[in-house]
């Protein structure tokens, strides 16, 4: 029997008194402070005021909480209850909530005040922010025991047809996150791992609260201005021995805050993830800190499964080998075959079932779930190679599914929207490559009248619909879009038009 929460905070029987979770504000002045028992005992608090509620085991949660330490404390005190909650980001608006709300069944939302809800709950219960204190201060639960393959929480992934995926996670996938501590981070009980993301992000859920307890490590998440040239100063008075974010963040540390070798001496090294790491971005770095920085690849079905490392050194343009005790294999793109391909050779990255980090499937998409794999291999969607070293080179999305910034974004949920501006005949979009390691996402218009489209107009409009990292940052009028002979749009040829 297992429990994702309960392994995390007791995994490395750290001492009650050890600092877990550190909030910052600017200049590293320390907001809160947790300890491995108050963290405990909070999220044992909030799983005992949530089963006085009723909720059948498995319900899911829907959370719509900010940056704070609540969305850990009702994240794990969920689990710890049983039930499966639903992160999101802070930054969806009420019709992207609804999606999710509708599609996951939640039973109870935990909302803080100031997200935006859904504009109809439905039959789900609200909780606000009075309510979430006294969940805090309800009689301690025990940690529910549940099955390995028990659910443990749901996450939702733009997926190639424009509308959300719920990728469902099991409590194992705690006990599946160990080869990320052993081949990337490099963890251990004395670290102090700073992470720049904002805690609803299932990147710092993982690599900047999972797996620091579950090493018995102290989690540091900054809460204050993302100005870029604060980071060094935050990095060094923090003590942080580990930084986390993506690859863009370290491009405008290196501008902004212009590191040097000086800077943060605790710092051993950097993790990147979420999009590539430009090989002239990590020679930059290395040449004006003198610290590597390792990179992972990764997805929401499965979190970073390859990766370089303490162990593993960094190949620059490869993300690194697959971390000890995974299985991988390029699968032929075009055939039913499961034999994988010779080294060398280009196909679809696939990852074996029996991976205890592997998704239980997509909730509510049977058909979807059995599409996503060939045999005993889950496919990733994604194209590479593995050359005769086991590293992997990433060839890009074999879907269209575009990276903003380290979010995941299908180009047509995005369409949906701009297809419904007056001033719009038709509308693709994909992302645009400015330089190596920078892409936005970028619209192009076929407009209904000559003359243009007003790109002030359609930026308002889509923002009372999208979050901000699905927005397009460009947009292009275009005569007609690109198509092939059955009528699809060549996203491709978009990309040199």
């Amino acid at each position: 029997m297992s429990n994702l929460a309960r392994y995390c905070l007791t995994n490395a029987a750290p001492e009650r008194e050890r600092e877990a979770l550190l909030v910052l504000g600017p200049g590293g002045q320390v907001l809160e402070r947790w300890t491995y028992g108050a963290l405990t005992d909070a999220v044992l608090a909030v799983a005992g005021g949530l089963n006085a509620l009723g909720l059948a085991p498995g319900a899911r949660v829907l959370l719509r909480l900010g940056h704070s330490s609540d969305f850990p404390l009702m994240f794990f005190g969920a689990i710890a209850a049983g039930l499966v909650p639903v992160p999101t980001s802070a930054m969806l608006t009420g019709d992207e909530c609804a999606v999710i709300l509708a599609d996951s069944g939640a039973a109870l939302i935990l909302h803080d005040g100031d997200t935006v809800l859904p504009p109809d709950a439905g039959t789900a219960r609200v909780l606000g922010p009075q309510d979430l204190a006294a969940l805090k201060r309800a009689p301690a639960a025990t940690f529910a025991e549940l099955d390995d393959d028990a659910p443990a929480f749901l996450v939702y992934t733009s997926g190639t047809s424009g509308t959300p995926k719920g990728v469902l996670h099991a409590q194992r996938s705690a006990r599946g996150r160990a080869p990320m501590v052993a081949g990337w981070s490099g963890l251990g009980p004395g670290d102090r791992l700073l992470h720049a993301g904002a805690f609803n992000w299932t990147y710092t859920l993982g690599v900047g609260l999972m797996d620091p307890w579950a090493s018995g490590a102290t989690s540091l998440v900054y809460d204050g201005p993302h100005d870029p040239q604060l980071w060094p100063e935050l990095i060094e008075r923090s003590g942080a021995t580990l930084f986390a974010a993506v690859p863009s963040l370290y491009r405008r540390i290196l501008k902004y805050g212009k590191p040097t070798r000086a800077s943060f001496p605790k710092l051993r090294h950097g993790l990147t993830a979420g999009e590539a790491l430009a090989p002239v971005l990590h020679a930059e770095w290395m040449e004006a800190t003198g610290r590597p920085l390792f990179e992972a690849l990764g997805m929401s079905e499965i979190s970073t499964y390859i990766s370089s490392g303490p162990q593993t050194p960094t190949r620059p343009g490869s993300p690194g080998r697959a971390q000890a005790g995974r299985r991988i294999a390029i699968l032929p793109p075009e055939s039913a075959s499961t034999d994988p391909l010779p080294a060398g050779q280009t196909g679809l990255l696939a990852v074996h079932r029996e991976d205890p980090g592997l998704m239980l499937g997509y909730w509510g998409r049977p058909e979807d779930t059995a599409a996503a794999f060939r045999g005993d291999w889950f496919l990733t969607g994604d194209q590479a190679s593995i050359d005769a070293d086991g590293y992997v080179w990433y060839g890009g999305r074999d879907d269209d599914v575009m990276n903003a910034f380290g979010y995941r974004v299908a180009p047509q949920e995005v369409e949906k929207v701009l297809q419904t501006h007056p001033d719009v005949l038709e509308v693709a979009v994909t992302d645009l490559s400015l330089r190596e390691g920078v892409s936005l996402i970028t619209a192009f218009i076929v407009p209904r009248e000559a003359g243009g489209v007003d790109e002030t107009a359609l930026a308002e409009h889509v923002a009372a619909h999208l979050a901000e990292y699905k927005r397009p940052k460009l947009y292009k009028s275009i005569a007609a879009l690109p198509r092939t002979p059955s009528g699809k749009v060549r996203r491709k040829a978009l990309k040199s038009a």
